[in-house]
């Protein structure tokens, strides 16, 4: 049994947006998933999304331990708030939060490779666990760029891509954002690729199913 890495291409990308709507779609179909936000920076606004649609079935103090009052990385905000964090700590809790439940979706703060203590990443934090990663990309001009740095970063620490979502920040459609699905297709290898629409409330089953298998 085993949860999944949520990580972007950048922040504002729509990781909680996804998260949320997979852990909904899952729990509709009564697969114990839960969120887990390891530490929220500024607003807690998102760790409150994934605890609503986790069922509120964890204090959310269990879903997000850490809660900073800058909304800048987490490296930064610590040091703001006289916090020392441990990233061993996220990992543990992750663990146990996965044997209770899952499976867990642990979404990231900001990028891959954001500063979240001294000297580690988020990406640090991912490779102590292991889990399958999906990558959610802000289907946008350079969204190209952006995903082949994440994806060959995640590749370099021999994780496992498990799924790409390319999330429409907007209704309307450029050139770049029709064509990078299918660019992106050729160029990443990965489980299961979706697109996200605004206010979308549901996910392709291949991507319901792939995630489902994750509980085991």
């Amino acid at each position: 049994m085993s949860g999944f890495v949520v990580t972007g291409t950048g922040t504002g990308v729509g990781k909680t947006y996804f998260t949320a709507l997979a852990l909904r779609v899952l729990r509709e179909a009564r697969v114990d998933a839960v969120g887990y936000k390891p530490v929220c920076c500024g607003g807690r606004e998102d760790a409150v999304e994934l605890w609503e649609a986790s069922g509120r079935v964890e204090e959310i103090e269990e879903l997000n331990p850490v809660w900073l009052r800058a909304p800048v990385a987490p490296l930064v905000a610590a040091e703001l708030d006289g916090v020392v964090i441990d990233t061993a700590e996220w990992v543990t809790q992750a663990k146990a939060l996965d044997a209770r439940h899952g499976p867990v979706l642990l979404e990231g703060v900001g990028g891959w490779e954001v500063p979240v203590a001294k000297g580690e990443v988020f990406g640090d934090v991912a490779a102590a666990l292991g889990w399958p990663v999906v990558v959610v990309v802000g289907n946008q001009l350079g969204a190209l760029n952006h995903t082949l740095l994440t994806v060959n970063a995640i590749k370099a620490r021999g994780l496992h891509v498990a799924g790409l979502v390319l999330n429409h920040l907007e209704e309307e459609r450029d050139v770049a954002m029709v064509s990078n699905r299918a660019v992106l297709s050729e160029w990443v290898e990965a489980d299961w690729q979706c697109e996200l629409m605004p206010g979308q409330d549901w996910l392709d089953e291949e991507v319901v199913e792939a995630l489902s298998r994750l509980s085991g």
